[in-house]
């Protein structure tokens, strides 16, 4: 007789299923109403994070003042729908541009967020740069991590009031260069400081200086980490593309474990214990306030500050480096070398991203490589189909919009095809300066009985006459009576 027990037994192994896909654990543990009080440290991934910083600010700060052509180099010209980039041109026409270059950022993002985690969060993304920034000239004015929280803790004195007066006014003051240099790449920078100064600016330019200024002296100011923890959906949804093979900020807790304090000359191991020393400094350098030991956390913008903090403590112990590392929760769990962490890393999601990007990204460069900088629209005038002209010839009228999308000065030739014998009444040339549109009334005429009555196909061609491979060809109706 078959026993209950045995019965459920064969019932299991009969239907076993395939284990489900381990999926990352994410946590959320920091304390949001806690202020955060980053302590400064130095290391190989700090310095990093500051090349980004420089780097980043440079390029932000510097490029709406390099001068290129008698205009500005960068420069997105709503007022005239214009987008200047260098020697591009970019036109309202030109909106795929703007529509690929969201496409190829958002599968960057994709591939970056599976392979590495939140390399982005951490060392460029705006709002950990101006923190980083603004943390600067807190440490420059109010000192490191132990004076500010003295100083926060201080009842209210002159002493305060002229550090914390000095310290706000500072960051007003870049915040509002900030604010004139953001706005300085929609309108020219020259003329809008220019305009500041002699206190004659626009209505709507002041409203966006002072608006930006002020986003950014709040944003890094004073929301801080409460951005990375509160605000910003990046931190939300970055678990469906993460998976146990993404570069994570670990912490090996098979070896720190279990923590504790201990001189320097014991054995950990005959204590009881692993090699964290329990100082709490990894949980200190954290700009978001989280402690990386509980396991990777929603706020934890991968930074590497902790792991700066912990190679130091390491050193001072005489232990190992990598306590906590750049790691994958498979690596952590099975040992992984670092050479299995960079073949796990081709994995199918990642290849078919990487495909995707670089396609994308060929295409959309050979586009803009091969791209002609000549736009024509071909407008019929519809007051008068058509009409005899002095000659007995049968004439229509149109209006060529000419747009010269490069950044030079050309001098086009227009020629008409399409029907025996049709030609051009009056000048058929016509000079465009550099990003601006020309209007070439064109005067069409074909001798009557050429063809039958009815709209007939004619073919516009307008030519660069000094590159003849800047051409545009479009097509329009001739009304035959």
């Amino acid at each position: 007789m078959v026993q209950p027990g045995q019965f459920a037994l064969a019932a299991a192994k009969m239907s076993k299923q395939p284990a489900p896909r381990k999926i990352i654990e994410i946590k959320s543990a920091a304390d949001p109403d806690a202020k955060v009080y980053p302590r400064s440290i130095s290391g190989p991934y700090t310095r990093w994070r500051w090349v980004c910083v420089w780097l980043t600010q440079i390029v932000f700060y510097g490029l709406c003042w390099v001068p290129w052509h008698d205009r500005q180099a960068v420069l997105f010209d709503i007022d005239n729908r214009k987008f200047y980039f260098f020697d591009l041109v970019l036109w309202p026409q030109d909106t795929i541009y703007l529509v690929m270059l969201m496409i190829l950022g958002a599968l960057a993002l994709f591939l970056f967020t599976a392979v590495a985690g939140r390399l982005w969060c951490g060392y460029a993304c705006p709002q950990t740069v101006y923190t980083e920034i603004f943390l600067w000239f807190e440490k420059i004015i109010e000192g490191d991590r132990p004076q500010r929280m003295r100083l926060d803790a201080a009842p209210w004195s002159p002493r305060k009031l002229a550090i914390k007066s000095t310290k706000h006014l500072t960051w007003l003051l870049f915040s509002l260069w900030t604010g004139i240099t953001f706005v300085g790449y929609f309108m020219p920078i020259r003329e809008l400081v220019h305009d500041l100064f002699m206190l004659s600016p626009g209505a709507w330019a002041a409203f966006w200086v002072v608006f930006y200024a002020f986003a950014t002296y709040g944003n890094a100011g004073f929301l801080r980490e409460q951005m990375c923890r509160q605000i910003c959906p990046y931190a939300r949804f970055q678990f469906v593309m993460l998976d146990p093979d993404t570069l994570i900020i670990a912490y090996d807790s098979k070896r720190g474990e279990s923590r504790g304090a201990r001189a320097k000359a014991s054995d950990p191991r005959a204590l009881g214990l692993g090699d964290c020393v329990d100082c709490g400094i990894c949980v200190q350098v954290c700009p978001t306030g989280i402690d990386i030991r509980n396991g990777l956390q929603n706020e934890c913008i991968g930074c590497a500050a902790c792991i700066d903090a912990c190679d130091q403590v390491m050193d001072k112990m005489n232990y190992p480096r990598g306590l906590i590392r750049y790691s994958t929760e498979n690596a952590v769990s099975m040992r992984y070398t670092p050479m299995d962490i960079a073949r796990r890393a081709a994995r199918p999601r990642v290849i078919i991203y990487t495909v995707i990007l670089v396609l994308l990204t060929v295409a959309t460069a050979w586009s803009l490589a091969t791209r002609v900088p000549l736009k024509v629209n071909v407008l019929k005038d519809r007051n008068v189909l058509s009409r005899e002209a002095e000659d007995g010839s049968i004439e229509n009228t149109y209006r060529l919009q000419i747009m010269n999308t490069g950044d030079q000065t050309r001098t086009f030739l227009i020629s008409i095809a399409g029907i025996d014998g049709i030609r051009l009444a009056g000048d058929n040339e016509v000079t465009v300066a550099g990003g601006e549109i020309g209007t070439q009334t064109a005067v069409v005429r074909v001798e009557p009985g050429t063809r039958k009555s009815g709209a007939i196909q004619i073919t516009f061609a307008i030519v660069d006459v000094a590159d003849a491979t800047v051409a545009v060809t479009e097509h329009s109706k001739f009304w035959m009576p």
